[in-house]
């Protein structure tokens, strides 16, 4: 599943008809199945907007959430700017504050040409642009940002997927972003001077998600936990967020993690496919207080 401007979308890799796209819609139903005698294969590398296939066709786990083997991951990996493996890559970067929920914030980097994409990918509720500019100088103040604000550069997704059920109104969210934003504003003579800074304006994504609805979606009572051969996941898209589908099922809420359907030769449920397995969702434990 990848994000464009218009939303998500499903991208198909068909033997002879290449690579197609379909839209993932709230309210819509989603019915995925897997033979039984299907293997899952390495999905390649995806670059620029198209997919490259893996040179040997690798089988991967059906319980992976990477759908690549190790030698398409390498290959990810050699051109990869979050690994550092590309210092002089000369496009324009930009420095975002991304928000996931209440008190849940972080700072990254993104090209300049992508836009907002790579932040619907991290299912991130509302952001801001901090400002753009050479790779390094990018790099640069999201290290500041780190050491001086203590922002980090990483949210996982348990943290999201659970802060994205308690979600503020609209300007709460925003004024939580604004906030941040000020701070780094004040480390003004502390930011690369080649950063160009950019004026405070919070993009939200919650509608767009379907986090805004009222009701809200219900957080989920399980995740899937794999697509196995002769399984299926059938339902109706409450929410889209990143790489994950919240779900109506007869079962009740459900969550989806998008990647586990990667690399399946997938077609609609018939009477021979059984639930895909799950495991229940269980509230995070919050991290006991520090004795000093």
């Amino acid at each position: 599943m990848r994000w464009r401007e218009e939303g998500a979308r499903w991208m198909w890799a068909h033997p002879s008809r290449g690579v197609r796209a379909s839209p993932v819609r709230l309210g819509a139903p989603l019915h995925l199945a897997v033979a039984g005698d299907a293997v899952r294969r390495c999905a390649g590398v995806w670059r620029r907007g198209r997919g490259i296939p893996c040179p040997d066709s690798t089988e991967v786990a059906p319980g992976a959430r990477r759908d690549q083997c190790e030698t398409c991951a390498a290959l990810d990996r050699a051109s990869s700017v979050a690994a550092d493996t590309v210092p002089d890559d000369r496009q324009p970067y930009a420095v975002y504050l991304a928000y996931f929920g209440p008190g849940l914030l972080k700072v990254g980097i993104t090209a300049v040409a992508r836009g907002r994409l790579r932040l619907l990918e991290q299912a991130a509720v509302c952001f801001t642009f901090l400002g753009e500019g050479p790779l390094m100088a990018a790099r640069r103040t999201e290290s500041v940002l780190g050491s001086a604000l203590d922002v980090p550069d990483r949210v996982l997704d348990p943290a999201k997927r659970e802060a994205r059920h308690r979600l503020p109104g609209p300007a709460a969210r925003a004024a939580e972003v604004a906030a941040l934003h000020a701070r780094v504003t004040a480390l003004h003579d502390k930011l690369p001077e080649s950063l160009r800074r950019a004026p405070l304006r919070c993009v939200d994504h919650a509608e767009e998600f379907g986090l805004d609805t009222d009701p809200p979606p219900p957080p989920p009572a399980a995740e899937v936990t794999a697509l196995p051969p002769g399984s299926a996941v059938t339902g109706t898209v409450r929410a889209i967020a990143g790489h994950d589908l919240h779900l109506d099922t007869a079962e009740g809420p459900l969550l989806l993690d998008a990647r586990l359907a990667a690399g399946w030769p997938l077609s609609r449920p018939d009477g021979q496919t059984l639930p895909a397995p799950t495991a229940p969702l269980r509230p995070r434990t919050p991290d006991p207080d520090p004795l000093f």
